[in-house]
């Protein structure tokens, strides 16, 4: 049984959590595109082989997929603070080990580690949850989810600008750097959350998903070089299905799994996920090919002939539209729900890619292709991490909105491989180097379109939003009076000890007639909690505190207000309706 607040803060935030936590995400994709200047120079730098070198960017995002589901977890059960500085922390000492070496398998290692850092966007979004009023929610976790995409596009320039002009080992210095004061931040401004999953974390599954995604996202990354019908691509593809399958049986059985597939197969969640994919595919590909098609020639006939950071500049506005985006989403979303915003946000981005099919002659044209992608792609992300809130018990959103982080990536990588294959086929060899060619880019952006209308099929098949007392209020003192109507729909009370003195931060959970959790808090100072009911019908309330025996009590609701105080010296009693 688990036990967390529900719906009401547990703690009153400052001012400064959002943007700290938002600027954590933001570090966390620095890392995705800290080497993207470098890239063609890496062979060179490391003095390797040209596919020995893609190692350095397949680590990142192999060890970031595994670690992110698995974060999440361990952050609903021992604290998502603390795990989300667990996981800055780990960057931090990898990107120190990078910048430190330019020997292949040292700098392999340290990008490992620094794909740890992934997990602090599902762990932020928790924490979000935990600690903002509803009002404030939407807004905060729409610029939490797009951080993803502000920090690339805001890191590509800047990142340039280090390479043209310094080593480029002082890309692993800033990256440590933006991440010691991403901790500090975190460790100043951020509480922690008391909502907390009972049980053990499951380390068999974390072993079976980690295997299996290593498994499946590995012929992924590598397959281009390796070759797609090669014994060894096929291998670890049918690899990856046979342990996903059996790790999913498992999961089925185990009482706390690390990932709760049953929640998982709703169709709120499952659509937005597979969405998600989708998505995720789509936000790559104008990453991969314009600051390619703006860095090329002149002389090729197409090329835009960019130095890279011009190209990176032109790029930032992908980012920065998304940010810009995040409380355009917000009122969107508070008007007619997260479903219809990512259907428009999809819908932006169908509308972008094919207006680039013919917008790809002038520099400024670049521009306006990555303002509209931006505008689509930040609805679109910030939508996902509400659909999911919505959907999951509080007690699961760090490894529910993990999972969504985890489609996302997989997205990217499908994104990064397909195109990858796409260029590579249709370039052109040009005194041995192979130059992509228009077409090549024109393909990519269909490749892209497939994917979103794909994507808006997904969105189409989510369930229609529940019209529990949800909070859409104008103004916070709209805000407090909507939310004062809704506790007058559930149980409310006080937890008492063998004296009558009122026991704080007692856990008090809801339970339905299925003996699922429909609901949980824990008591306030005076002892008084409140809990809001899904529907009317029979239920269990459970009471637990610190020195004091559990109690259950039976309780009814009809759709009125019920006061029940929870007595923790009696052995337990039935409350009728």
């Amino acid at each position: 049984m688990t036990h967390t607040p529900t719906d009401q803060p547990t703690r009153r935030a400052s001012g400064a959590v959002v943007p700290v936590l938002a600027f954590a995400g933001i570090v966390v994709a620095v890392m995705q595109t800290l080497l993207v200047p470098v890239i063609k120079d890496l062979p060179q730098l490391l003095d390797t082989a040209p596919a020995n070198a893609t190692w350095v960017l397949t680590s990142t995002l192999l060890s970031g997929a595994v670690a992110t589901p698995i974060m999440g977890r361990l952050g609903d059960l021992y604290g998502k603070r603390r795990m989300l500085i667990l996981s800055l922390a780990v960057m931090v000492v990898g990107a120190l080990v990078s910048a430190l070496t330019s020997d292949l398998l040292t700098m392999i290692a340290g990008r490992t580690l620094q794909g740890f850092a992934m997990g602090a966007i599902p762990l932020g979004i928790g924490l979000m949850r935990d600690m903002l009023p509803r009002e404030k929610l939407g807004s905060a976790m729409a610029l939490m989810s797009s951080s993803i995409g502000v920090g690339g596009g805001l890191a590509l320039p800047l990142a340039a600008l280090i390479a043209q002009h310094a080593d480029w080992h002082a890309l692993f210095y800033g990256a440590a750097g933006i991440g010691a004061l991403a901790i500090a931040l975190t460790l100043l401004v951020v509480p922690e959350s008391p909502a907390r999953a009972e049980g053990t974390f499951d380390v068999l599954g974390a072993i079976g998903l980690s295997a299996g995604l290593v498994l499946f996202l590995l012929p992924i990354t590598k397959g281009s070089d390796w070759g797609w019908s090669s014994g060894t691509t096929l291998g670890l593809f049918a690899a990856s299905a046979v342990v996903l399958l059996l790790w999913g049986v498992m999961e089925l059985r185990v009482k706390a799994p690390l990932v709760d597939l049953r929640t998982t197969a709703r169709p709120a969640v499952l659509f937005t996920n597979l969405a998600s994919i989708m998505v995720g595919v789509s936000f790559y590909v104008v990453s991969l090919v314009l600051p390619q098609l703006l860095q090329l020639p002149k002389a090729t006939g197409y090329g835009l002939g960019q130095s890279m950071v011009v190209a990176g500049l032109l790029v930032a506005p992908l980012g920065l539209t998304m940010m810009v985006t995040a409380p355009v989403y917000a009122r969107l979303s508070a008007k007619y729900g997260p479903k219809f915003t990512l259907i428009l946000g999809m819908l932006i981005i169908a509308i972008g890619y094919g207006a680039g099919l013919g917008l790809m002659s002038a520099a400024w044209q670049s521009l306006v292709i990555a303002v509209v992608l931006g505008a689509g792609i930040g609805l679109a992300y910030s939508s996902l991490p509400a659909l999911i809130v919505g959907a999951v018990p509080a007690s699961e959103t760090g490894a529910a909105n993990g999972l969504n982080t985890l489609m996302r990536s997989i997205g990217t990588s499908v994104s990064s491989a397909v195109i990858g294959m796409v260029l590579a086929n249709t370039a052109n060899n040009v005194g041995g180097v192979a130059v992509p060619t228009m077409h090549g880019f024109r393909v990519s952006f269909l490749i892209a379109t497939g994917a979103v209308a794909v994507g808006l099929l997904m969105a189409l098949f989510l369930p229609k939003p529940n019209r529990a007392p949800q909070l859409r209020a104008s103004s916070e003192e709209d805000a407090v009076i909507e939310r004062a109507d809704a506790v007058l729909r559930g149980f409310r009370g006080r937890v008492l000890d063998a004296a009558g003195t009122p026991v704080p931060r007692a856990k008090v959970t809801l339970i339905d007639r299925r003996g699922r959790q429909a609901g949980a808090t824990l008591s306030g100072d005076d002892g008084t909690y409140v809990l809001t009911v899904p529907a009317q019908g029979a239920y269990v309330l459970a009471a637990r505190a610190t020195g004091h025996g559990p109690l259950a009590s039976s309780a009814t609701h009809a759709g009125d207000d019920r006061a029940i105080d929870l007595d923790l010296a009696l052995p337990g009693e039935t409350v009728t309706a």
